[in-house]
């Protein structure tokens, strides 16, 4: 008997998906404005979020419902790290830590795993999915945007151990809809999906600061004017 999670998913959160994209921060990235001392301290705030999805995921790993949906071949904190060697220099340890909206990510994430883990399934999808989604096309915007070259800075979006990464998103879809969970968890788990977008639009909101500063006001507010429909979004979480 299949949840239909996957569905569930991709239609339940496409107005989150759609308000995420329109945040200011994504919508200068997507037009190729990069400002590295912002773009670095996302990627540190990255790396924290996915130290904890990682970590919890781990400890779950046997559940009988998080086993289905366990992949360590997606983990990204090892690629944050090699990131932040490049950004911040061998001492990156010291110089970084967890923006307000990234500390609040992170306990959001420790509590549903202590409390109600299943909802861990919807912390994983928004991130990996649409990792693995959007994620070649972010590469190549971010890797122009700050004139990087050969593969520096972007170990983030290298899926090593996953040679096929459109076959890879439909076993993992499969997955999810193999879950034997209740109409009412699925509904759940949408819900929590929800609420990790907006999480992750906090933190992106929290960069703009930053990002107003390097490039001017006025260039800013050019750049996130309300643009066609369709013009440079992203592959959505499917």
């Amino acid at each position: 008997m299949s949840s239909n999670l996957a569905t569930k998913l991709k239609e339940g959160t496409k107005k989150s998906h759609t308000m995420a994209e329109n945040v200011g921060f994504v919508k200068c990235f997507l037009k190729g404005v990069v400002e590295k001392n912002s773009y670095r301290k996302l990627v540190a705030n990255l790396y924290f979020v996915y130290s904890a999805i990682e970590e919890e995921l781990e400890k779950h790993k046997d559940h009988p419902i998080l086993s289905k949906i366990y992949f360590p071949e997606l983990e990204r904190k090892a690629s944050l790290e090699q990131d932040l060697h490049y950004y911040y220099g061998s001492n990156w340890r010291e110089q970084v830590a967890p923006s307000p909206a990234a500390q609040a990510y992170v306990q959001r994430i420790r509590e549903v795993s202590a409390t109600q883990p299943e909802l861990l399934i919807a912390q994983s999808y928004t991130r990996y999915l649409g990792d693995l989604s959007g994620g070649q096309i972010l590469k190549g915007i971010a890797q122009r945007g700050m004139n990087l070259t050969n593969g520096e800075g972007t170990a983030f979006y290298e899926f090593a151990d996953i040679p096929d990464e459109k076959e890879f998103k439909v076993s993992y879809r499969q997955s999810l809809d193999s879950l034997p969970i209740t109409d009412d968890m699925a509904d759940q788990i949408v819900d929590e999906a929800n609420a990790a977008f907006g999480m992750n639009m906090k933190m992106f909101m929290e960069l703009e600061g930053n990002l107003v500063k390097a490039i001017g006001q006025m260039l800013f507010n050019t750049l996130t004017r309300r643009r066609p429909r369709g013009e440079n979004e992203l592959a959505t979480a499917e």
